[in-house]
């Protein structure tokens, strides 16, 4: 069983920066890829960043190329986003989850999951 706990969200202006954690409870952390999801409000869950176990192969939704990374301290049984230029409609929950398998854009592929944080960027 993976436990996962997300922080680091909270309000902030538009154009600015926040960074999320996710601490997992698990001994398996290094052979496990993680990923980023958020769920704006009124819409589905999607898909946002996601990482390999050895942060040799990243993804990124379109919508955050360029402004978000996905980075992850193994030592540290943690995986970070960094979100850059946040705007509005990055307003959302956001979700850690956890793979024990290639790093995938899907939720289904995820095995575990944390309750998200909440992020909210005012114009």
């Amino acid at each position: 069983q993976v436990q996962l706990v997300e922080s680091g969200g909270g309000l902030v202006q538009a154009g600015g920066s926040l960074r999320l954690s996710c601490a997992a409870s698990t001994r398996t952390f290094s052979s496990l890829s993680m990923g980023w999801f958020r769920r704006p409000p009124g819409k589905a869950r999607e898909f946002v960043a996601a990482i390999s176990w050895s942060s040799g192969v990243t993804y990124y939704a379109d919508s955050v190329k360029g402004r978000f990374t996905i980075s992850r301290d193994n030592a540290k049984n943690t995986v970070y986003l960094q979100m850059n230029s946040l705007n509005p409609e990055d307003t959302a929950v956001y979700y850690c989850a956890a793979a024990s398998k290639w790093p995938d854009t899907q939720a289904f592929a995820y095995d575990y999951w944390g309750q998200g944080t909440q992020v909210t960027v005012s114009s």
